[in-house]
Order: structure tokens, then C-alpha cells, then sequence
């Protein structure tokens, strides 16, 4: 994982299979934070490989990775996955390296996953992120993202607490109709 000084540029591209094992690293740190996600450490390293895959293979789904390419290296430092229901709502999760926070990336892959959603017939993009993200929230807001409803004491924790969690939605209709 870089923790390197700043690429040459970050390409935002569809995962690839031969991405998967790094996609696994990067949700392991992120999880390993114990702050951002639902995915809490350790997790079936090989499960998670197989839902990625999955996701490769489906398409209602899209996988997006931030690679971060420098002088002699590429190295996948996010990601972001969109999954269109059949009723049209297009959901979405992201995981980012803690280094490569603050400096666009998560901006690039939500962008580049709401363009795909939009040509993937979504109406609508959906996500959920714990009250207490506020950087995560202020991001989504600046995409158009509003609240929308608050899960109470939802996600049973690990260590016996009991989780929040926002519910964040934009619309993609060009009328903005809900």
C-alpha cells in the first residue's frame, strides 16, 4: 500500500480480476480502522474476493478502483462499487486508503460512480454513512447527496454497540423529482 510521496496522477478505472486481491487490502485497512465501515477485522479474505468478483461479472453492478500511479509504480488506493436493484436505485459503498484521504479521490471515484449509475438507467443514487463521518458526509452533500433518514441502533457492533447510520440519497432524474 503507498504511503509514498504523491502520484503523477490518479485514474479512476473499472476493476479488472487482477485487481481483486488489492481491492481485499484495501477494505482490510480501511475495516482495521474499526471507524468507516460496516466490514469490521478480521473478515473471509476469500469471501470478500469472491463478492468482488461477483460484482465483475453482473451487469447491475460496476466496480471502480483509484489508481495511483507514479513514476515506476500503480498501486489501487480505493475503490467505490455501485450496485443498480431492479427498482432503479443505484447503491453504492467506498473504501479509501487513510493516506489518500483529502486529496480528491473519494470526489473522482463518487463522481465517476454516479456517471455510471446514470447511464446504467439508475434513477436515483443511494448510500449509508455513520453520523459521526462528518468529512464522508460533507463530501456527499457537495455531490448533491441530501439526508434522507437515520437507521436507530441498527448495526450491532463487534463489541456489543449499537450503530446509526445516516441515509444519503441524490436523484438523477433530470427533473429531480424523488
Amino acid at each position: 500500500m503507498p504511503d509514498a510521496p504523491p502520484p503523477t496522477s490518479t485514474v479512476i478505472r473499472p476493476a479488472v480480476s487482477s485487481d481483486l486481491d488489492a481491492l481485499v487490502d484495501v477494505l482490510w485497512a480501511v475495516a482495521a480502522e474499526g471507524r468507516w465501515l460496516g466490514a469490521e477485522v478480521p473478515f473471509d479474505r476469500e469471501e470478500r474476493r469472491r463478492r468482488f468478483a461477483d460484482m465483475l461479472s453482473s451487469a447491475a453492478a460496476e466496480l471502480l478502483v483509484a489508481d495511483a500511479q507514479s513514476a515506476d509504480t500503480a498501486d489501487i488506493v480505493g475503490f467505490i462499487s455501485v450496485q443498480v436493484a431492479g427498482y432503479g436505485v443505484a447503491d453504492i459503498g467506498m473504501a479509501i486508503l487513510e493516506s489518500w484521504r483529502g486529496r480528491g479521490t473519494g470526489r473522482a471515484l463518487l463522481a465517476s460512480a454516479i456517471e455510471w449509475a446514470a447511464r446504467a438507467g439508475a434513477h436515483k443514487v443511494a448510500l449509508e454513512v455513520w453520523p459521526d463521518n462528518g468529512p464522508a458526509i460533507g463530501l456527499y452533500r457537495s455531490a448533491g447527496f441530501v439526508e434522507e433518514g437515520r437507521k436507530v441502533a441498527h448495526y450491532r457492533r463487534r463489541d456489543g454497540q449499537l450503530w446509526d447510520s445516516l441515509l444519503m440519497g441524490r436523484p438523477l432524474r433530470p427533473d429531480g423529482r424523488r
